[in-house]
């Protein structure tokens, strides 16, 4: 357990918010909320109503977040009343894990898809099996004992992350919703989350994108046990459907705001073909496991990194079900454990 806590560990932050701060176009206010991974900082939206603010992905509870929350709101002489709605695009950790907080600090209504909350309460609610899903899938696709023993700690690290659990509104794909005196088109964005949302404004040609569509980094797509279908396939054909917008500047939720919308959009749409061209490929020398395939592809920035670990293998899964449901490779069992092969023909 101890390695596992000085993976999540994070240096004391300077308290400056100008570190963390950003004034955007019509009030909105970009916070880069500390994430201690790799990714460095999620990004958090002030968005500016009649009364108060909206607040978008608040973040992952750490000290270091509050600490930066704290500063922010004594920079722009605002009190945790001025928040008057919490609004999740989706529900992984690190933009979900602050709501319950700021809920409480607050009073204002959190606002999710009812898909993304059941997400939430299956990982993190009372009685919890999903660790336990996740080893068992990771066994079956070759991971070492070792590995899924580590993955399981590393995953209790983020229960106090995402505690207290708010109370939640729901609000879904297709229905009206207006934030910061506009009209917003919601949109249901599959793949990276299931029940994440993309928000569109059509006047302003903006996109508010979760982690759908990134700069400079992939979105993780990834095999999620109990949750049957193709993450990847969602995902891409949510790409397409996105790609009809014509978009002029959007938010993500990692990186910083960026114009060329679509043009991003077709670079992961081929760097999921060249991953799936390369996969395809190495299983025509050999078949792999999983866990073989996911050592082949990642071995080196793994590092011994559970928290990336199971990134990469849930990303590799999501790859391999894709080829094999378009008929490109094949599984087979051997000692209960499951191998992948190049289809011949």
């Amino acid at each position: 357990m101890a390695d596992q806590r000085k993976e999540i560990h994070m240096p004391e932050i300077e308290a400056d918010a100008s570190l963390y701060l950003t004034a955007l176009q019509e009030g909105w206010l970009q916070v880069k909320v500390p994430v201690p991974f790799s990714l460095k900082w999620v990004n958090s939206y002030l968005i500016p109503e009649v009364e108060g603010y909206t607040l978008v992905d608040p973040g992952l509870r750490t000290d270091n977040a509050i600490k930066v929350w704290d500063a922010v709101m004594k920079r722009q002489g605002l009190q945790w009343s001025n928040i008057r709605r919490i609004v999740l695009t989706h529900q992984h950790p690190d933009h979900y894990g602050l709501a319950g907080y700021a809920q409480e600090k607050s009073g204002a209504e959190v606002y999710m898809t009812r898909k993304a909350h059941a997400y939430a309460v299956r990982l993190w609610g009372d009685g919890s099996d999903f660790s336990w899903q996740l080893q068992a899938l990771y066994e079956k696709h070759g991971m070492p004992i070792e590995e899924r023993e580590a993955i399981a700690e590393n995953l209790e690290t983020f229960v106090d992350m995402v505690s207290p659990q708010p109370a939640v509104t729901y609000f879904e794909a297709g229905e009206p919703f207006r934030m910061g005196g506009l009209s917003w088109l919601l949109i249901d964005a599959p793949g990276h989350a299931t029940g994440q949302l993309c928000f569109y404004q059509r006047e302003r040609k903006w996109m508010l994108c979760g982690d759908q569509v990134l700069p400079h980094i992939t979105p993780n797509v990834s095999i999620v046990p109990g949750e049957d279908g193709d993450p990847l396939e969602q995902f891409l054909h949510s790409l397409d459907a996105l790609n009809k917008f014509e978009v002029t500047l959007a938010f993500p939720g990692h990186r910083d705001p960026f114009a060329g919308f679509n043009e991003r959009i077709t670079e992961l749409q081929q760097h999921h073909a060249r991953r799936l061209d390369k996969m395809a490929a190495m299983l025509a020398e050999e078949p792999r496991t999983a866990y073989g395939m996911c050592e082949a592809l990642f071995g080196s920035r793994l590092n011994g990194n559970a928290h990336q670990l199971r990134f990469a293998m849930s990303e590799t899964l999501a790859h391999l079900v894709y080829l094999e449901r378009k008929a490109r490779i094949a599984s087979s069992d051997h000692a209960g454990i499951c191998y992948f092969s190049a289809v011949k023909g």
